[in-house]
């Protein structure tokens, strides 16, 4: 699914409790990291690609530099550019003004649960997106759970009947973006107060 067909099934989804979670999430997402410090990984069978590209696009429009993720993989190859060259190692070098964001269709494999662990004993912050496990639900401080089999939705005949992991990322990602520009209207707005008016009082 792409950026449009998404962005129009979170349109009919309209106030659904799916939409309210991805809004909910992506203001921890935003909030959690610095700039350089998302670390997005996968399990060895599935790399989010498509969330970290959506991510790095809403990132670049919004001009929030923090939601550029860094993609972290099992076994990129050696001729891989230097941005789709960072291993696992990254995850044992996470600092506590990081994030470490956990993409797992399925269950996440016990090599990958031990770095997520070191993570968030430095300080990380642990957020997912999963089908549900508890081992890697013990570590996280936020998540979205997404069981294999999502209630189905009554939806336009062009649209998925029901909402799947890939979908979610796509909610996610167009939901951070919307929260860093309405973040960076309401800075810009209350810069342009102070100048015209000077600073607010103190209380």
């Amino acid at each position: 699914m792409d950026s449009e067909r998404a962005r129009a099934l979170r349109d009919l989804l309209g106030g659904s409790d799916w939409v309210q979670r991805t809004r909910e999430f992506a203001v921890t997402l935003r909030r959690s990291t610095t700039p350089g410090g998302l670390l997005l990984v996968g399990t060895p069978d599935e790399e989010p690609w498509h969330l970290a590209a959506h991510l790095d696009d809403e990132s670049r429009l919004a001009g929030r530099p923090e939601l550029s993720p860094t993609l972290v993989r099992w076994s990129p190859p050696l001729d891989a550019p230097p941005h789709l060259s960072v291993t696992m190692a990254r995850l044992e070098a996470a600092r506590k003004d990081e994030t470490v964001f956990v993409v797992a269709p399925d269950a996440a494999p016990e090599q990958l649960l031990e770095r997520v662990a070191d993570a968030r004993r430095v300080g990380a912050t642990i957020l997912s997106i999963d089908d549900g496990d508890d081992d890697l639900g013990s570590l996280v401080h936020d998540r979205i759970v997404v069981p294999r089999e999502s209630s189905e939705l009554v939806v336009a005949r062009s649209m998925p009947t029901s909402l799947d992991i890939d979908t979610v990322q796509h909610l996610v990602s167009i939901a951070a973006g919307e929260s860093a520009t309405r973040a960076g209207m309401r800075d810009k707005l209350a810069r342009f107060l102070e100048r015209v008016s000077g600073p607010a009082p103190h209380r």
